[in-house]
């Protein structure tokens, strides 16, 4: 048995030089002993891009039956909303994703998106649109288990606080970090921390699916 992970940047295992940025990928196989986790995932990938850069079929050429994918894009889907709308080219494209899964033997994992780091008056605001929800309703639609991290997310920061919860992003001041002499201030990119957070969430939420595996 193995996980396969397909998604964008907040997947996918980043750099030295980005260090500590970091996707909640590449920390999965800490809450996951004895399972294998292979990271398709890449930094800005799309549910098209990652297709076309030959990701997608390198992690179907790897699927077999008993292994798990887990699917979560739509960070950089949303910002080609003429192509990939959430209920258009977007949610045509998990679904594509899902069939092709499953003809390989190995059973789809659909999330959500990772919420970014936006507040206002003390509130998380919500950034990614009707995307969430268009995955929450083709996961019912496919029986599909949903991994909500849009929630999972929004509960974590709202949690820990407007300030709190810049401790799991990519956040330094100039000459913090020799990676980020400038200083970075980045709301979307976890650091270890937030990675390791979340790659937690993800954990649990996949033991009952590794039960039935």
């Amino acid at each position: 048995m193995r996980i396969l992970l397909a998604g964008d940047s907040t997947v996918a295992a980043c750099p030295p030089h980005e260090a500590p940025m970091s996707g909640w990928g590449a920390h999965l196989a800490t809450f996951t002993p004895g399972v294998v986790v292979h990271n398709f995932a890449k930094g800005g990938a799309t549910t098209t891009s990652l297709r076309a850069d030959g990701l997608w079929d390198a992690l179907l050429w790897e699927a077999a039956a008993g292994d798990i994918a887990v699917l979560q894009f739509g960070h950089n889907d949303q910002k080609q909303p003429e192509v990939l709308g959430a209920r258009a080219g977007y949610t045509t494209n998990l679904a594509r994703m899902l069939t092709e899964v499953r003809q390989a033997g190995a059973a789809p994992v659909l999330c959500t998106s990772v919420q970014r780091r936006a507040f206002a008056a003390g509130a998380l605001v919500p950034t990614h649109g009707d995307y969430p929800d268009a995955v929450r309703d083709l996961a019912a639609a496919e029986l599909v288990p949903l991994i909500d991290l849009t929630a999972a997310t929004t509960d974590l920061y709202q949690g820990l606080g407007e300030d709190g919860s810049r401790s799991l992003f990519t956040q330094f001041r100039p000459g913090e970090h020799p990676n980020y002499p400038d200083g970075v201030t980045d709301d979307t990119h976890f650091n270890v921390t937030g990675a390791t957070a979340v790659a937690r969430i993800v954990a649990d939420a996949l033991a009952p699916v590794l039960a039935m595996a």
